[in-house]
């Protein structure tokens, strides 16, 4: 009924065709900056600032556009526009952003694959809590916009993220 043999696929080649696209363009842009931020960084806030561009836009798209703003009526709960956006920008931004952190900033690192994707995984679970309740604070609890209150939050959560990714993520292992 089946085929003994899976047809599997090899992505690796697009990544990398990718990843030299994207460190032409970045080194490019880098010269100005150069005397005043390491490569790796630059390459952290460039990926990092796009990533988060797009997970801005992503969220502002789906919370006016797609859900029109209007609670989101669940099986077992509602929930809230502002939340369901949060999550929707995020089922785009990290696979980008795991690709992004792997293939052009942290590229160094001797960590597995599969290793960095669980530390990866188990990193956005964290910043998606840490999302969750800023996003609660701000626009629930302070009063927010919630475009608004989504940029005070993901300022916070970057700032955890990069540490965290440098540190533990995409380490590089001393053999000793």
């Amino acid at each position: 009924m089946f085929p003994k043999t899976r047809k599997t696929y090899n992505f690796a080649p697009i990544f990398m065709m990718l990843r030299n696209a994207i460190l032409q363009i970045l080194r490019f842009f880098y010269q100005p900056f150069s005397k005043v931020l390491p490569w790796q960084t630059f390459r952290y806030l460039a990926c990092g600032g796009g990533n988060t561009m797009l997970d801005i836009f992503l969220y502002f798209v789906c919370y006016n556009f797609v859900l029109h703003q209007q609670m989101v009526h669940l099986v077992f709960f509602n929930m809230s526009a502002h939340i369901a956006a949060l999550f929707m920008s995020m089922a785009v931004t990290f696979p980008t952003g795991f690709l992004l952190s792997k293939y052009v900033v942290f590229s160094d690192s001797n960590l597995r694959g599969r290793v960095q994707l669980f530390r990866y995984f188990v990193l956005v679970g964290i910043c998606i809590l840490l999302n969750y309740l800023l996003m609660k604070i701000f626009v629930d609890h302070l009063h927010f916009y919630p475009t608004v209150g989504k940029i005070c939050t993901t300022a916070l959560v970057v700032i955890f993220s990069y540490l965290t990714q440098k540190k533990f993520t995409f380490k590089v292992k001393q053999h000793t």
